[in-house]
């Protein structure tokens, strides 16, 4: 498997303001995935909290990717510990038999995209969500499905409260600007008009109006879940990463697309609300809204498979 095709399907993972904040290199026979903290968020993630857990999805990909082609792969998480950078290190070896679910999830990487926009009023089966979180605790986290509209309606309440908070901060505004690009970039988020709407954005207060339109998508939408995990360490949101992208790519294979509702998470003082609210004994490290589209697709840009890969050689020859 030339490692070309290995990172392609890697770096189709999703990202916070689709920063794609990943490095790949190869390595006698694996591959070494490293943080991109050049992508970083330093106002909205100043821990690289949800820089991992975006790594941590593009390696969810990478392993699918392997293994639907035939490659065993073992994966070794924070193999050096003197090297914070190096997040995950996976070793390939031809002879894995390939599964029906290997070659369905890695089909999944292409259908899989964010869906920002209203669902359809369509309910998602329970059978599909109880394989939601069936994903989630395979890869050693777990997806609370909130049933109740009271529930709903309090997580509705912190997403609207955190983006007043982001939103009154004039850093968070000039960040969220700064990663306003036009398509042909190949990453950040995808406005038209882009210099006046970053300027709208930095200069001016809209937390009010885009926490009203984000409540009311946490209370509307088919499915409002939150994925988390037992601890907090870099461990954890590599894990969580991991958890995440399976979640993703088992709803998509149904058709089903997800978006995420972060502020609860975001901001400092929301995440031990949120935990409350939702009944946890461990930590929030996602919010997330699932259903089935409605209206065109629109998926993010990516930039070349080579801007996040250090050499273009055969990993292994098969």
């Amino acid at each position: 498997m030339p490692d070309t095709a290995l990172v392609g399907a890697a770096v189709k993972a999703p990202s916070s303001h689709n920063t794609q904040p990943w490095s790949f290199r190869k390595a006698d026979g694996a591959v070494l995935l490293h943080a991109d903290r050049t992508r970083a968020l330093p106002v909205n993630d100043p821990q690289d909290r949800e820089l991992t857990i975006s790594c941590g999805a593009a390696l969810f990909n990478l392993r699918v990717a392997a293994a639907a082609a035939g490659w065993a792969a073992k994966v070794s998480v924070l193999p050096e510990p003197e090297d914070p950078d190096l997040l995950a290190r996976v070793d390939l070896a031809d002879g894995h038999l390939a599964s029906d679910d290997d070659r369905s999830l890695a089909a999944a990487i292409d259908l899989r995209y964010t869906h920002r926009k209203q669902f359809q009023d369509r309910e998602v089966p329970g059978e599909l969500v109880a394989r939601l979180q069936a994903a989630a605790d395979t890869e050693g986290a777990w997806l609370k499905v909130v049933a109740d509209d009271q529930t709903r309606d309090r997580i509705g309440d912190l997403v609207e409260e955190g983006d007043r908070a982001q939103f009154a901060d004039p850093r968070w505004r000039r960040e969220l600007a700064a990663w306003m690009h036009p398509r042909r970039r190949g990453d950040g988020l995808v406005v038209s008009m882009t210099p006046i709407t970053r300027l709208v954005v930095r200069g001016f207060n809209v937390g009010a109006r885009i926490g009203d339109k984000d409540e009311e998508l946490a209370e509307t939408s088919p499915v409002l879940a939150v994925l988390g995990t037992a601890s907090d360490s870099v461990g954890d949101w590599l894990l969580a990463g991991q958890a995440l992208q399976r979640v993703l790519l088992v709803a998509a294979r149904e058709a089903v697309q997800a978006s995420h509702l972060n502020q609860p998470c975001q901001v400092a003082e929301l995440r031990p609300r949120l935990r409350e609210v939702v009944e946890v004994s461990g930590f929030p490290q996602v919010v997330l809204r699932m259903g089935y589209p409605d209206g065109q697709v629109t998926r993010a840009p990516r930039r070349p498979v080579e801007a996040a890969l250090e050499g273009t050689s055969p990993l292994l020859a098969r």
